[in-house]
């Protein structure tokens, strides 16, 4: 089974080539949405979230407020260690749980969508091939402008939070250009891609 990282920056486009890369026929495991299970109401990593930071760490519906949680990380790098120490371990389980069932199904290609997939020394060896979804940061910035409630400063912010472009790039062994691009012709250099992984 060929194990492929995927990765990008936040408005890359990383979650449209993962869509194409499910329909070409590849099994693929999304870091971000496993995240986002732990951290909802009633999610494995809530109480321990709770008693780490607090009520004030808790939205109203039961879930981490997410919005309150991102001021303090950007402004308290022990708070960003903190989360992460409770969060990446229960990620880190339920993707291996997963990797073990497309083992068990003999997937050809299982691509797994790592966000920090370049900053972290853990993720970086544990793929065979690395693809990037590239584009200008300005893009970045507004397409995240685009879909959510985030000011112009908050993107870049969190653009900063992350590795440099250029650093991506020399990680890659493949890149998607996202810029200029319909789905179609995106689609189109996936499929050709993916040929080589044996879709």
């Amino acid at each position: 089974m060929l194990k492929l990282g995927l990765t990008g920056g936040i408005g890359s486009g990383k979650s449209t080539v993962a869509r194409i890369l499910a329909v070409l026929g590849a099994q693929v495991i999304d870091a971000d949405a496993i995240s986002r299970n732990i951290t909802a109401a009633q999610g494995a990593g809530i109480e321990a979230l709770r008693e780490a930071f607090g009520n004030k760490a808790i939205a109203a519906d039961g879930s981490l407020d997410r919005e309150w949680m991102r001021q303090l990380v950007f402004s308290d790098q022990t708070a960003k260690a903190r989360l992460e120490k409770i969060v990446h371990p229960l990620v880190g389980q339920e993707i291996v749980r997963q990797t073990a069932q497309a083992q068990s199904a003999r997937t050809p290609c299982l691509v797994l969508d790592i966000p920090l997939l370049v900053e972290s020394g853990y993720w970086r060896e544990r793929f065979h091939r690395i693809l990037v979804v590239d584009c200008p940061i300005q893009t970045q910035i507004e397409r995240v402008e685009r879909r959510s409630k985030l000011s112009s400063e908050a993107v870049q912010a969190i653009i900063a939070s992350q590795c440099t472009r250029q650093q991506r790039l020399q990680a890659a062994d493949f890149v998607v250009y996202n810029q200029g691009k319909s789905v179609d012709e995106i689609g189109s250099e996936l499929a050709r891609l993916t040929r080589e992984f044996g879709l």
